[in-house]
């Protein structure tokens, strides 16, 4: 997987083969690295037909690295500490996760999508959601176990509607963001499958190869976000989400019929009451559902990270805070993130947490595949996060208030400032993900030759 690395003579300096430009947003120099990439209008749908079977493919993270391998990645790829109260960003996750990603799906396409404000609040979006959906899924395990000797409460009504509630807002977070890429708004428009001025022919299986290795990207990443924890329970919800039950991979391969094992109070808080059951052809993402459910919603959710409101209440605050806050102002304000905005020293270069005197930490692949055998998929109720000490804090998201009251005398037009990824470790990726592309072209021409 890493025979690349070993090639010194054909590593790529870091501002080689560029220019420089000035960037507006960030009022500053960025370095703008030329890379050769096909122009939609040229690009075939005959040319990704090869690719189409590896990237259904299961996927395999190698996250058992050895030491070598490890000090590559702190020598080339891990970004550099800028002091002695250093956090974990958001871009130090991804540094990993592409760097324990298959050759087979990282290009330049994929690198530069991670690499974007949208993706990045979608990226976190997603760990906000999946936090809350596992310490609610736990939550929800503990309370179905005590009505085996305990009565239901119009309280305990009250209490399952407002989780509920709490977890399709936090879907709605994710389907905003995941509708700007889908649609190629702000900075996606030339990753759209009809092209930047869509006006040609769909591009639908280079479409499928981006959209499979983007989620595989993200699922990967918060699963890292979350301490490694419940795999399986993230996978499952995560193509649920995306994809709806009925063309759910992991759950056909895996056959663990989760959702039919839950009682119906868990399904009533875990999946809301967005669901819709229609046909194939007419069959929508859950994620979509979301925004198309009729429902009491606060319309200035949808401008979160992107439009600056002249009033938030804390509900909205605590959200945005989340989706756009630099990870450095995570526990002064006390905005939990899985574990992004805690000590980088508290971790080590793969991002395990250290614990003195423990063990050397078991590899993650075979962790996986352990978990996926018949014995272990037996419950999918319990969450692994209930194990031991939490590495970090459950989220309290604060209640929801119907401001009806508050209507502005004008839309808000004031753009909120993006956030800006991280250049230098973008074009290392960069980089890398061209080295590889160019290979895998060279070969594919020697056996065409031969």
């Amino acid at each position: 997987m890493f025979e690349d690395d070993d090639d010194d003579d054909e590593y790529e300096a870091l501002y080689e083969n560029g220019h420089w430009k000035w960037d507006d947003t960030i009022n500053q120099l960025v370095f703008e690295r030329q890379v050769q990439q096909n122009n939609d209008e040229s690009v075939q749908e005959d040319d990704f037909t090869s690719q189409i079977k590896t990237i259904f493919a299961p996927i395999e993270f190698k996250d058992d690295l050895d030491l070598m391998e490890q000090q590559r990645f702190r020598k080339r790829f891990q970004r550099h500490q800028e002091e002695d109260g250093d956090v974990i960003f958001l871009q130090d996750i991804k540094d990993v996760a592409l760097y324990t990603a298959p050759n087979t799906i990282l290009t330049p396409t994929v690198v530069s999508i991670l690499h974007m404000s949208t993706t990045d609040r979608f990226i976190r979006a997603l760990i906000l959601y999946f936090q809350y959906y596992l310490q609610t899924a736990d939550l929800m395990a503990q309370r179905m176990l005590e009505l085996e000797s305990k009565v239901r409460t119009a309280r305990s009504f009250k209490m399952e509607l407002e989780m509920r509630d709490n977890l399709e807002d936090l879907r709605l977070l994710v389907a905003k963001e995941y509708c700007t890429i889908i649609l190629g708004g702000a900075e996606l428009r030339k990753f759209h499958h009809m092209g930047p001025n869509k006006k040609i022919s769909s591009l639908s299986k280079k479409d499928a190869l981006v959209f499979e290795s983007v989620l595989r990207f993200c699922l990967q990443i918060v699963w890292l976000a979350l301490g490694r924890q419940s795999f399986n329970q993230i996978e499952l919800e995560i193509h649920r989400m995306f994809k709806s039950q009925l063309f759910n991979m992991i759950e056909h391969k895996m056959k663990t019929d989760y959702i039919a094992k839950m009682a119906p109070y868990e399904r009533f808080v875990l999946l809301g009451h967005c669901v819709q059951e229609k046909q194939k052809l007419n069959m929508l993402s859950p994620l979509l559902n979301e925004i198309l459910c009729h429902r009491p919603m606060d319309f200035r959710m949808f401008a979160l990270g992107t439009v600056k409101l002249p009033f938030s209440p804390p509900r909205l605050r605590f959200m945005e805070e989340a989706l756009s806050m630099n990870e450095r102002l995570f526990q002064k304000s006390g905005v939990t993130l899985g574990i992004l905005g805690m000590p980088r020293s508290r971790f080590d270069t793969m991002l395990r947490e250290i614990k003195l005197g423990s063990r050397s930490p078991t590899s993650s692949s075979s962790f996986r595949t352990k978990s996926m055998s018949r014995t272990s998929r037996v419950s999918m109720r319990k969450s692994t996060l209930a194990v031991g000490q939490k590495l970090y804090n459950d989220i309290d998201i604060p209640n929801k208030h119907y401001d009806k009251e508050w209507i502005p005398e004008e839309f808000p037009t004031q753009t909120a400032r993006p956030s800006v990824c991280n250049p230098v470790q973008r074009q290392r990726w960069m980089a890398r993900a061209s080295r590889l592309t160019g290979r895998h072209v060279v070969r594919k021409n020697r056996n065409i030759r031969h």
